[in-house]
């Protein structure tokens, strides 16, 4: 964040963070859903208004169309973000410089740089093209107030030692450095021994992470060769499997916490009773429902909190599902019941009768490998470009029949073929491969083309 010469800087930035913490406690007790709903639609017409003001690619691309019937404005998405990146900012940055930058912090593992102030990230490219995100200064304060508000327990009151495992660091989590709060990062690309003895000698009392690395962190206590232990574990930048949540919490004994943070935005965190809530404090969520049955939707976000590079209307990749009800903290936030990965990670069998393609959602084929053994440690399941499944298990060391394994799977996914009235594709199993930090872990994948089509 920066000091200026007499300090001044670091305190209006400290009073921001303190302000939105407040800010964001102070919200969570909206009486009503339709109060809540009144607040964001008069904070989104207002962003609006701003954004035209001051970004001349909307400006133009909605030159015409009524503020108020903004839920009927085009479509963004990362590619057409990207396409128009120099005209779409309201800092006035140009793409190759950003990406110069951010390019640089990858190879050199130095992420402090900024571009007139203003941080430069990139995201991982999981969807198959990187995209940027800008904050400003005063956006990193907003967004630590908030975060330390929905995530940490004591929020600024009780001191906490925060250990963040990241792929690439940033001053947007650098930010979080305040007062009582003491931030270590911990680079995912390190070897899991250089890892463990930091988290030794550091001992802190929250651990970010992806699920792949609290798993493998979970593994090296259970090995006696960690001995460190978390008070608060919050997993990020991955699908939690059910598989691995069961793991980590059985081996810290702590629940789980999800915070759920991506290239455009903080978009959802967890509460105290671990259900995971969409921040509708700061974004506005339409729903796409690709199947309103099982209540799995696409979410089209519009943040009306950030400046420096509006998203509006933009629609994820992501798919979610909805709780069927209310969560018992009373918050009147949407509950998520799980984030089941991206669209593309859909896998297709054929119709038993018609051929046609049958969605499988990735939630469908985890729980029906994790059903066919408890000696499943590792799995993955990838849908290759025919069609065909790759399934590859790692399976506890005492079990002398894999075989038999492999068959029970393969049972479950023709019972789950079976109720979608559906053919099951073939199936080949392969070893286990997968190393925590290098990229992230997918459990269930489709490859680009094995497509619907």
């Amino acid at each position: 964040m920066g000091n200026g010469g007499d300090g001044t800087l670091s305190i209006s930035s400290t009073l921001r963070t303190v302000y939105h913490y407040w800010l964001t406690r102070r919200r969570r007790k909206w009486s009503s859903r339709a109060r809540l709903e009144r607040w964001q639609e008069r904070r989104v017409i207002r962003h609006i208004r701003w954004v035209q003001a001051n970004s001349s690619f909307y400006r133009e691309w909605w030159n015409g169309l009524e503020n108020e019937a903004w839920r009927s404005f085009p479509l963004m998405d990362k590619a057409l973000m990207m396409e128009h990146f120099d005209r779409l900012n309201t800092a006035g940055i140009l793409k190759e410089e950003a990406l110069a930058l951010a390019a640089e912090g990858e190879v050199t593992r130095n992420f402090s740089p900024v571009i007139k102030g203003i941080t430069v990230g990139l995201s991982s490219g999981t969807s198959g093209n990187r995209g940027l995100f800008l904050v400003s200064g005063r956006e990193q304060d907003a967004w630590t107030g908030t975060v330390l508000a929905k995530l940490l327990p004591g929020g600024l009151r009780k001191p906490a030692k925060i250990a963040f495992f990241l792929r690439a660091n940033s001053n947007l989590y650098e930010s979080v450095r305040r007062g009582k709060l003491e931030f270590r990062y911990f680079d995912l690309l390190d070897p899991i021994g250089k890892l463990v003895e930091r988290l030794e000698a550091y001992r802190p009392t929250v651990w970010v992470a992806p699920p792949s690395m609290l798993r493998m962190l979970a593994d090296e206590f259970t090995a006696g060769r960690l001995t460190a232990r978390p008070s608060r574990l919050i997993s990020v930048a991955e699908v939690l499997d059910p598989l691995d949540r069961d793991v980590i919490e059985k081996t810290f004994g702590q629940t789980v916490h999800q915070a759920y943070q991506c290239t455009e935005g903080f978009l959802g965190a967890t509460c105290e009773l671990g259900t995971l809530h969409l921040n509708e404090d700061v974004v506005h969520i339409e729903k796409e429902y690709l199947d309103p049955a099982t209540r799995r939707f696409v979410p089209i976000i519009t943040d009306f909190s950030r400046t420096t590079q509006p998203i509006v209307r933009y629609r994820l990749n992501d798919v979610l599902t909805e709780a069927a009800e209310l969560c018992a903290c009373g918050c009147p936030f949407t509950a998520i019941e799980r984030i089941e990965g991206r669209c593309d990670d859909i896998l297709y069998f054929p119709h038993s009768r018609t051929g046609e393609p049958v969605a499988v959602f990735p939630d469908f084929v985890a729980r029906a490998v994790i059903a066919a053994s408890a000696a499943i440690e590792h799995y993955r399941v990838v849908q290759l470009a025919g069609g065909e499944l790759d399934i590859s298990l790692q399976l506890a060391p005492d079990i002398s029949s894999p075989a038999d394994v492999e068959a029970k799977v393969s049972g479950q996914l023709q019972e789950l073929s079976r109720r979608l009235e559906s053919d099951l594709p073939e199936i080949r199993f392969s070893p286990y491969r997968f190393v925590a930090g290098a990229a992230k872990l997918r459990r269930v994948e489709r490859c680009k083309a094995a497509d619907r089509e």
